[in-house]
């Protein structure tokens, strides 16, 4: 009992520390990309400002798509019980 408990504190801190260690390194990157964007305005290469703006936005849909596909999996009975019921009604 007490083995497990300290398994699993010691998991929850490991990937705490994980998290965190990710963000840090996501936010040197945010850093560098802007200062590349920042940089290229005055270049007056907005090709690749424009491109970076399109990959940026990529990155964001990916965990929307996923979030998405995991509620549908794990709530679609119930979402097909309230179109069969309002089908019913109609």
């Amino acid at each position: 009992m007490m083995r497990e408990r300290l398994s699993t504190i010691f998991a929850r801190t490991v990937l705490t520390v994980l998290a965190f260690g990710a963000f840090a390194s996501a936010n040197a990157q945010c850093a560098m990309c802007r200062a590349v964007a920042e940089e290229s305005m005055y270049d007056d290469s907005y090709g690749f400002a424009m491109g970076l703006n399109a990959g940026i936005i990529l990155l964001m849909l990916i965990p929307y798509i996923l979030l998405s596909a995991l509620f549908f999996i794990f709530f679609r009975k119930q979402i097909f019980g309230f179109f069969r019921s309002f089908n019913e009604i109609h």
